[in-house]
């Protein structure tokens, strides 16, 4: 699959009592992602809260943002999962409702030698013909895979061919750029990294800020892709106080009343997450209205 641009994360809604979905204000939020003219949606990552669903609840959103998106862009699902059981039950169940592309991350408690994630992945790719992205999350995953290793699982994994780099060191995608000679497409995980990462030659941005802001990402992207620098770069410095601020008070939170602030009500993250302090939804409330107003 070709997959290039703005890859959205959706966050997932929760009844007022937090202890079930709401699928239809999910709905919702897949609209406003479409309206914003993203290029594929990234389900069930980390501001989907996909580490507190369970396994019901993780297939029911799954299942309804394959059907709700219906081939408009693709759909990407995220799969991270302790063991390598779990994870091909995941990885099938995506394939089975129609998913385009997983997203697996090698999530840890033990630490995993090379050998142990090299065949996790492997066992996935065996198990389902879908395109996998390798995703490199360590703050999250507690797993840190280096460019080259990276680079190894693509040319020697099928289905493996390419990569979300979220370590927040820009050296890590010059190397994949470097060592791959520009063949393997790798993605931005980082949002304040956003305008360095599509300069050294990422294919997309993945990000759950079009949630909140609508197309400024992608008229990032695209500025860029144009190589027109100047406003490459005064788009991305209009939001980067905004990109910073989502990633530090949490994704899942900090988009979730995002939406509350303009009306829509999304519910609460799930404990032991918190939502935003009255401090911190004055200053989303005061980035939103000065960004909404460049929209």
């Amino acid at each position: 699959m070709n997959l290039s641009g703005i890859i959205a994360y959706p966050i997932t809604p929760f009844s007022n009592d937090n202890k079930k979905v709401e699928l239809h204000k999910l709905g919702a939020v897949i609209d406003t992602l479409l309206n914003a003219k993203v290029d594929a949606i990234a389900a069930l990552g980390s501001a989907g809260e996909a580490a507190y669903l369970s396994e019901s609840e993780w297939k029911q959103v799954a299942e309804y943002t394959v059907k709700r998106v219906n081939g408009r862009v693709p759909v990407v699902i995220g799969v991270a999962e302790l063991t390598t059981e779990q994870a091909i039950n995941r990885a099938e169940y995506a394939y089975e409702i129609g998913a385009d592309v997983i997203m697996v991350s090698p999530f840890s408690y033990y630490k995993l030698s090379e050998s142990e994630i090299f065949t996790h992945y492997q066992s996935i790719s065996n198990a389902t013909p879908l395109p996998i992205m390798i995703y490199n999350n360590p703050a999250t995953c507690g797993v840190d895979m280096s460019p080259k290793f990276m680079l190894k699982m693509v040319a020697e994994i099928a289905n493996t061919c390419m990569i979300k780099e979220s370590t927040g060191d820009i050296q890590r995608m010059h190397k994949i750029y470097v060592l791959s000679g520009g063949k393997v497409p790798f993605f931005n995980g980082c949002n304040h990294m956003a305008l360095e990462a599509l300069n050294a030659g990422a294919s997309g941005w993945c990000t759950a800020a079009p949630c909140l802001i609508g197309q400024q990402p992608r008229k990032l992207f695209e500025s860029v892709k144009a190589g027109n620098n100047e406003e490459a770069k005064k788009l991305f410095y209009k939001q980067y106080e905004f990109l910073e601020f989502i990633v530090k008070s949490g994704l899942a939170a900090a988009v979730k009343s995002g939406f509350a602030l303009q009306g829509i009500d999304m519910g609460e993250p799930r404990k032991p997450l918190l939502p935003l302090t009255d401090s911190e939804n004055t200053q989303l409330k005061q980035m939103l209205t000065g960004l909404n107003s460049l929209s």
